[in-house]
């Protein structure tokens, strides 16, 4: 079998990658910001302030916490979920190269 085309990345640009494509919805965007207003929560509080099905729900919740941006801890039977800090350090790291290039070049291109 071939290598794939992540292959010629860096690990790091791979896991920038899975990040960035995370936070790619607004169902996501929404859900990290509702987590961010209570601190935490538990999957029934998310799926009552998102106008989405409780799957629907879930699936994003998933796709959260496989990039590592969410921790999920069960709690008798439901999951509490809260921001993984570790995870979003990684993205304002890479944000922080941006601001660090915009603040000191002066961009003559195009």
């Amino acid at each position: 079998m071939g290598i794939t085309k992540t292959d010629h990345f860096t690990g790091k640009q791979n896991e920038l990658a899975v990040l960035a494509k995370a936070i790619g919805h607004p169902a996501r965007i929404a859900i990290l910001e509702y987590l961010m207003k209570v601190d935490t929560c538990i999957c029934g509080d998310i799926v009552n302030e998102m106008p989405l099905a409780q799957p629907t729900v879930s699936q994003h919740l998933k796709e959260l916490k496989n990039a590592g941006l969410i921790k999920g801890n069960i709690e008798g039977n439901a999951i509490c979920y809260c921001i993984n800090e570790e995870g979003f350090e990684k993205i304002k790291s890479f944000f922080q190269q941006i601001d660090n290039y915009t603040k000191n070049k002066k961009n003559d291109c195009c």
